[in-house]
């Protein structure tokens, strides 16, 4: 059975660098905003289905330490991020597009935080482009770190959770009941996952009503000149 793009490439992070990998794919797409273009969701699923394998890999700990490690590194990611979007935030909407970096969805997330709030952290997580950026939005308007970390630690925890759990207990149960590896569709598992989390996005942003992304960075820029006028 030949095996698919995206199916070859998780294998081969799972199976070169496995955990170690893992670790900075997660932390990239959730504190750099040049991560907004990684496979979260489905690394994240397919790691559960491998997390045996991962766990004999890294001196043949308990998965449930594999877990702590990547919510983790998904703690780590945020705060960067939150960091980057506090100290340089000003600057990103000086910034011209480039393939990894579009200000468009910057803008986007914050409509999405006007919209939501501080729940926008824990929301974002399962949302794809959108966790990436959340932070990042969340720095720039100066969200209390304490509500930051809260949110943070309860949105990493249930994404990590319910991706690697999913995958893991999935795995077992399709082959105590119908006697085959979910590791040979872990393509069809991949492409659904990102259909899944990535349509609701995508109807969010281009199909629901939004602020046009000119009237929002202009409002962005006004109230920063505000915030710097008041220090």
């Amino acid at each position: 059975m030949d095996k698919g793009l995206i199916q070859q490439f998780i294998e081969w992070i799972i199976h070169n660098g496995g955990l170690y990998v893992l670790l900075l794919v997660i932390f990239a797409e959730t504190g750099l905003f040049v991560g907004f273009f990684l496979p979260g969701d489905s690394l994240l699923f397919a790691a559960g289905i491998y997390v045996q394998d991962l766990s004999a890999a890294f001196f043949g700990v308990h998965f449930s330490i594999i877990i702590i490690l990547v919510i983790i590194a998904s703690v780590l990611g945020n705060m960067v991020g939150y960091w980057f979007g506090y100290r340089y935030g000003s600057q990103l909407f000086e910034r011209k597009d480039s393939l990894l970096f579009k200000k468009k969805h910057l803008l986007r997330a914050r409509d999405f935080y006007e919209q939501y709030g501080k729940a926008t952290i824990f929301i974002a997580k399962f949302l794809p482009i959108l966790r990436t950026f959340a932070p990042i939005v969340a720095g720039i308007v100066k969200m209390k770190r304490p509500a930051f970390t809260l949110y943070n630690l309860l949105g990493s925890t249930a994404w990590v959770l319910s991706m690697m759990l999913g995958g893991h207990y999935l795995q077992q149960w399709v082959e105590n009941r119908f006697h085959f590896s979910l590791k040979d569709h872990i393509e069809a598992i991949a492409i659904s996952i990102i259909l899944i989390t990535t349509l609701p996005v995508l109807f969010k942003l281009f199909i629901g009503k939004k602020k046009p992304a000119l009237k929002a960075s202009e409002e962005l820029l006004r109230d920063m000149g505000k915030d710097k006028k008041m220090l």
